[in-house]
């Protein structure tokens, strides 16, 4: 392949690879302060931050003013005396006090099913929670019930495992897809009970997302409704690898192009479908962003490349700000994006055959990643700060923001190969709080949008709810 130098995963070993690649160091790590969503964040978790306005359009260029940590007591006594002039909290100072209430160490079972856990997603409100195993069983919970059971979805037409899900806006509809062209929804409330099994107690409706010209047909990886629910926006396999687009109402795809050079691994609307741009992230190693707009059926290119992972990007989350993205990467690593940064692709190609990137010779799946530990720069790195210390091994595992109402998305989350799930500062890059718990790779997992609550989806097949504690008061907090 152009602009990329192959090497086998045993050349890991040899000194040769570490004088080319140096060591990651401490040092390496450096804290995201010069950027505005720094400011952004402190403002919204610490009462009383005054922004300090930038006259240049440089995101380096912008500046804060902090305060330390206020004291609740102190909170409270101004809130008596009415010194903000609401008579109550401000959204700030409620974040200033829950974003210390970080999900524990000490795990409650939810279900435990006897197959491998893919997915496990809160809805947007929070009111149900998704889980779906390798078996076809898609369990649908009511969070507000103690986690009852209300919906017991069969998948139709599995092929492996269910790769993702995806709620209607209106929470009335399910879609989820596996290694086929095909779309199905289910519908989540019916009056033939829990159970819904496809076209005999419940009818799954089909979203045919195939090309009738092509012999081989591309697998679904990933999903996502449009913020209006009349769009269903999927990933495509290697076969014809790209997004399409597909008008439910009238089971129409309205927008297909090949846009990666493999699987696309996610895609992700920057800010929940309420605009026009959305991201793409494959195992060619790139995120892309593109204006729907600009698509139709075989027509449309992407309006930007953010570049910067070493290895395929396994998933994607948007900070529904139409501006931060974060992926999750076979290289071992989280990278923080603001697309204002973007490259076109010429940018990127130029830069990779003139300093080409290594392409190891190993399979996720199944062996330690040859490049471990090491510093491999990428010639156009368009990431604005980078997490390390989880693994992306053996499945797609996925990393998301956290919540704006509790902790005013100043962390990320990822789950780990290991069985664990890290939490880490989204501005120090540092790791705060580890969650132990599962005996498996942990491919999923979601922090409910409003309460202190995480909970996560794992290969040895349990749901575990992870309450909240509290924050050790130094600024640096143990690693649980």
């Amino acid at each position: 392949e152009s602009g990329t130098i192959e090497y086998d995963a045993l050349f890991r070993r040899d000194n040769v690879m570490l004088k080319m690649f140096p060591r990651l160091k401490e040092e390496d790590l450096k804290e995201l302060v010069h950027h505005p969503l720094t400011q952004e964040i402190y403002a919204r978790t610490h009462p009383g931050t005054q922004a300090v306005a930038s006259t240049s359009t440089e995101p380096k260029q912008a500046g804060l003013r902090l305060r330390g940590r206020v004291n609740t007591l102190s909170m409270l006594l101004q809130r008596e005396q009415n010194l903000w002039g609401h008579g109550r909290f401000l959204r700030a100072h409620c974040c200033h006090v829950s974003q210390r209430y970080l999900p524990s160490g000490r795990a409650e079972l939810v279900d435990q099913i006897q197959s491998k856990g893919y997915i496990g997603q809160f809805s947007k409100s929070g009111d149900f929670f998704v889980g779906a195993f390798q078996n076809n069983s898609i369990r649908i919970y009511e969070t507000q019930r103690n986690f009852r059971l209300v919906k017991e979805v069969h998948a139709r037409n599995l092929r492996w495992t269910i790769t993702d899900t995806s709620l209607s806006p209106c929470q009335r509809f399910l879609a989820y897809s596996t290694i086929s062209p095909v779309i199905h929804l289910a519908t989540i409330a019916s009056s033939c009970g829990v159970t819904s099994i496809a076209n005999v107690t419940d009818i799954h409706e089909s979203l045919d997302f195939s090309e009738p010209e092509r012999l081989q047909q591309s697998g679904i990886w990933s999903l996502e409704f449009s913020g209006d629910g009349r769009e269903v926006v999927a990933g495509l396999g290697a076969s014809n690898p790209g997004l399409a687009v597909m008008d439910v109402a009238t089971e129409t795809v309205v927008a297909r192009v090949r846009g990666h050079e493999d699987d696309v691994n996610a895609v992700r609307w920057t800010d929940g479908g309420a605009s026009h741009l959305l991201a793409t992230g494959s195992d060619d190693r790139l995120v892309k962003v593109w204006d729907r707009r600009l698509l139709g059926v075989g027509l449309g290119q992407c309006v930007g490349v953010l570049a910067g992972h070493t290895e395929g990007v396994t998933h994607l989350d948007a900070r529904g700000d139409g501006r931060h993205l974060i992926s999750n990467s076979k290289d071992q690593s989280i990278r923080l994006w603001d697309i204002r940064r973007m490259a076109t692709e010429a940018q990127v190609k130029d830069a990779v055959k003139t300093s080409p990137l290594p392409r190891f010779r190993w399979d996720y799946r199944y062996m330690m990643f040859p490049g471990a530990g090491l510093k491999i720069p990428h010639p156009v790195d368009c990431s604005i700060q980078v997490y390390r210390g989880h693994d992306v091994l053996e499945t797609l595992i996925r990393c998301y923001f956290s919540p704006e109402h509790t902790t005013g998305q100043r962390y990320i989350y990822s789950g780990s190969q290991n069985g664990q799930i890290y939490i880490y500062d989204l501005i120090t890059g540092r790791a705060v709080s580890k969650l132990m718990g599962h005996h498996g790779p942990v491919r999923d997992m979601s922090w409910h949008p409003t309460d202190p609550m995480l909970v996560s989806v794992s290969w040895d097949g349990m749901i575990l709810r992870w309450d909240c504690q509290r924050e050790q008061d130094n600024s640096t907090a143990d690693i649980h």
